[in-house]
């Protein structure tokens, strides 16, 4: 499993990429796509809305479990990926690419992601 290195991860297993013009993407790595199995509901957070770095902002539903789903910034959404809420397997066969969940316009600095390399370290432990 190899995380792209120009992307961030939280701990939560979210992955960030670079900020363009304030506003980053979001979705969860493949390591937690692996780990929750075939995903089939996606709930994300509505565009307008306010999400704090740390707390839950939306769900992520799998054949195994429910997931929450948590905001690795702070910061207004501006877009959602409704190709993930109409196809939720997105998430499991595609999560750099087309399995992206959000993008969020930053408002503060994002403080403890981690790089490739220290999110590999973090989820081989």
């Amino acid at each position: 499993m190899s995380n792209p290195q120009q992307l961030r991860y939280s701990k939560e297993h979210e992955w960030l990429s670079a900020v363009e013009d304030g506003v980053a993407t979001v979705g969860i790595t493949e390591h937690a796509a692996n780990a929750l199995g075939d995903v089939v509901y996606v709930q994300l957070p509505e565009v307008g809305s306010t999400v704090t770095a740390g707390e839950s902002c939306g769900e992520l539903e799998s054949t195994k479990s429910v997931s929450d789903l948590y905001a690795p910034v702070t910061g207004e959404i501006v877009e959602a990926n409704q190709d993930v809420v109409d196809d939720p397997s997105l998430v499991n066969s595609a999560p750099f690419e087309g399995g992206w969940l959000f993008k969020v316009r930053i408002t503060g600095e994002p403080d403890d992601l981690l790089t490739a390399d220290e999110y590999t370290a973090f989820t081989a432990g």
